[in-house]
């Protein structure tokens, strides 16, 4: 069934609100876009970051986790047809209609944040590792290309390749801050690859071999990036022009990381305003 025929305006403002108050490096790659599809961009994402601080924020277990199940009846409701009850879901209900947005892709995102606000996630096995960046990365890539107009099964394909390439790029990333968290992201084939005995995920990120075992997982997400490329290769080149900004800013990410090799893992590393108006001025070239 289709989710119900609903535009509302306050509720669009308030899911672009959302994405410009994260600061997230993808609303370049949104602004690009026609109205409609922005819209429906920006609803999405907002959906993901709502169900990503649930997730992350402290408290109660329990009413982070009724909060999670109320966002699965929020998206039963779209898809029953019926009146959604929250501004975001108001904001989704045009863009899944529209866009014909799989309902399996919400449901895995939420099934993602689950495994974090459950604590599952130190030192997954590595096919843990990949269903969990298939549902909280791939499934918000698969939502993103029917938002962009990209269809084709090869744009399914890339949205995977380069959900996973970055989401191994964010745990790169925020080794410290997950560690922080008591989350630790690198798989346990890789830490006993490289002999580090301990699960303790603030012993690990001091542990001497960690850098090498960053730079394995790193070879991991550039393969992905290569396979996402060649796939976007196949695709409408104007319906991948988001999904390619999004793609070409992350990488440079990886790129800076392999220059420090992970000397400092505790310490985030972003890409300066300059390095970001380069890589948009290489693009539209």
């Amino acid at each position: 069934m289709s989710a119900v025929d609903f535009e509302d305006p306050q509720a669009q403002a308030e899911a672009r609100a959302v994405v410009e108050a994260s600061g997230t490096s993808f609303r370049w790659g949104m602004r690009i876009l026609p109205p409609d599809r922005r819209r429906a961009m920006y609803a999405v994402y907002a959906f993901c970051r709502i169900i990503d601080d649930i997730a992350d924020e402290p408290g109660d277990l329990a009413v982070r986790q009724a909060r999670l199940d109320g966002w699965r009846d929020e998206i039963a409701r779209l898809y029953a047809a019926e009146v959604p009850r929250e501004p975001i879901g108001r904001a989704l209900a045009p863009a899944i209609q529209r866009y014909r947005l799989p309902r399996a892709e919400f449901d895995a995102l939420i099934d993602g944040m689950e495994t974090d606000l459950q604590g599952r996630n130190v030192a997954p096995g590595m096919a843990e590792l990949r269903l969990y960046c298939r549902r909280v990365a791939g499934a918000v890539g698969l939502l993103s290309m029917r938002c962009f107009g990209a269809e084709q099964p090869e744009a399914d394909a890339a949205a995977v390749a380069l959900g996973e390439a970055m989401q191994l790029t964010n745990i790169l990333r925020d080794l410290g801050e997950d560690a922080a968290d008591g989350r630790l992201y690198l798989p346990e084939e890789l830490l006993q690859k490289h002999g580090i005995a301990s699960r303790a995920p603030q012993a690990v990120v001091d542990h001497p071999n960690l850098p090498a075992l960053c730079r394995e997982l790193a070879a991991q997400a550039r393969s992905r990036y290569a396979e996402a490329k060649a796939l976007i290769a196949r695709c409408d080149r104007r319906a991948m022009r988001s999904a390619v900004m999004m793609m070409v800013g992350y990488e440079a990410l990886l790129d800076r990381m392999e220059e420090g090799d992970w000397r400092e893992p505790r310490r985030r590393v972003s890409l300066s305003g300059w390095r970001r108006l380069v890589l948009l001025r290489h693009l539209f070239r």
